[in-house]
C-alpha cells in the first residue's frame, strides 16, 4: 500500500481505519482550529486546558467508534479542583467542552507542582459515558470510577470493566505559539463476529494481532501524532502497512454549541417571578451558556410575555 492511498484527512477529522490481518480497529483523531475554539472560550490554566483538550478529542474518537444518532457525552466529576468537565459530540459531527473549575484551588495546585496528575487536579470521582438517541426516551449509560494518573488510564479502565474490550490509547495535546492543537489514536480489538475476513480467527492469532498492533503503537511519540506537517493517512501507513491497513473515509468535526434563545425561553418562562427579579441585574437577565460563554440577555418584560 503507497502512502498515496491513505492521504487526505482534513484537519478536524476522525479518520477511521481497520488492521484486518490483526483483527484490530482504529481512530486517529485530529483536532485544530476545533480544539482552539473550544479551549479558548474560557479562561483555563494550562494544565486544566490540556486535560479539557484531552477529553474532547477524545470524545470523537470513541464517539466514532459507536453507532448512534443524537449526542454522545462523556462527563467526569471530582471532588477536586476541576471539579467537572463535559464534552460531546453530535451524530452531526459538532463538538463541544467546558470546565467547572475552581481557579484559587488550581492555583496552589500549580505553586507546587507545574505539570500535575489528573488525581491531583479531579480527586476522587466518577467517568460517565452517555448515548441519547434521537426519538428515543431510554438512553444509555456507563458509569466507572475515576482511576488512574491520566485520563487515558480512566478510558482503558472503563473499557475493562464496562465493555470488556481490549483497547489502547495514545492522546496528546499541546499549545504552540498560542494555537492549541490535540490529536488521539485509540486501537481496539475487534470482537470475534466482527473481524474483517471470512472467517474468525483463531484465538491465538488474535491475541498476536493484538500483541503486534499495540507494540507498533508504542513506537508513536507526542510530535508525531501532533504534527499538522504529517498527514494522518501517512502516518497511520508508517505505523501499520505490514497489517493490511485499510483506511476509510475521513469524518469531519468542528467545533460547535447547541445553545440559543428557543432553547433558554421554556427555562425563564418556568421560573417563579420572584427568582425573576434575583436574576435582574440593571434591567435585564442575563443567561450564559456554560459551553461556548456566549451571553443571551432578555428583560423582564420578555419574560412576562414568555409566560402568557
Amino acid at each position: 500500500m503507497s502512502d498515496r492511498r491513505t492521504e487526505g484527512a482534513a484537519p478536524d477529522a476522525v479518520l477511521p481505519f481497520l488492521l484486518p490481518t490483526a483483527g484490530v480497529r482504529g481512530r486517529l483523531v485530529r483536532l485544530g482550529t476545533a480544539a482552539h475554539e473550544v479551549l479558548t472560550r474560557h479562561a483555563y490554566e494550562g494544565p486544566v486546558a490540556r486535560l479539557l483538550a484531552e477529553m474532547l478529542v477524545l470524545t470523537g474518537g470513541l464517539g466514532s467508534l459507536m453507532k448512534f444518532d443524537g449526542v454522545f457525552t462523556i462527563q467526569t466529576k471530582g471532588d477536586g479542583a476541576v471539579r467537572l468537565m463535559v464534552a460531546d459530540l453530535t451524530s452531526a459531527g459538532s463538538l463541544r467542552a467546558y470546565a467547572e473549575v475552581d481557579h484559587d484551588a488550581v492555583a496552589r495546585i500549580l505553586a507546587r507542582e507545574p505539570n500535575p496528575s489528573l488525581p491531583r487536579l479531579c480527586g476522587a470521582g466518577y467517568l460517565a459515558f452517555t448515548v441519547e438517541q434521537k426519538d428515543v426516551t431510554q438512553r444509555y449509560q456507563g458509569i466507572v470510577a475515576l482511576e488512574g494518573q491520566s485520563l487515558s488510564d480512566c478510558f482503558l479502565h472503563y473499557f475493562r470493566q464496562s465493555e470488556q474490550l481490549p483497547t489502547a490509547i495514545h492522546v496528546a495535546a499541546q499549545q504552540v505559539e498560542g494555537q492549541w492543537r490535540a490529536a488521539a489514536l485509540i486501537l481496539q480489538r475487534l470482537p470475534a463476529s466482527e473481524h474483517a475476513g471470512d472467517e474468525v480467527l483463531l484465538s491465538e492469532a488474535r491475541e498476536e494481532g493484538w500483541r503486534r498492533a499495540t507494540i507498533l503503537m508504542s513506537t508513536l511519540t507526542d510530535a508525531e501524532l501532533l504534527d499538522p506537517a504529517l498527514e494522518p493517512g501517512h502516518l497511520l501507513w508508517r505505523l501499520f502497512h505490514e497489517e493490511q491497513l485499510e483506511v476509510q473515509a475521513p469524518r469531519l468535526v468542528a467545533a460547535g454549541c447547541r445553545c440559543s434563545r428557543a432553547r433558554i425561553e421554556p427555562v425563564l418562562a418556568s421560573m417563579t417571578e420572584s427568582e425573576v427579579r434575583e436574576m435582574t441585574v440593571d434591567g435585564k437577565i442575563t443567561v450564559t451558556c456554560q459551553f461556548c460563554n456566549r451571553a443571551y440577555d432578555f428583560t423582564p418584560e420578555e419574560v412576562a410575555a414568555l409566560k402568557r
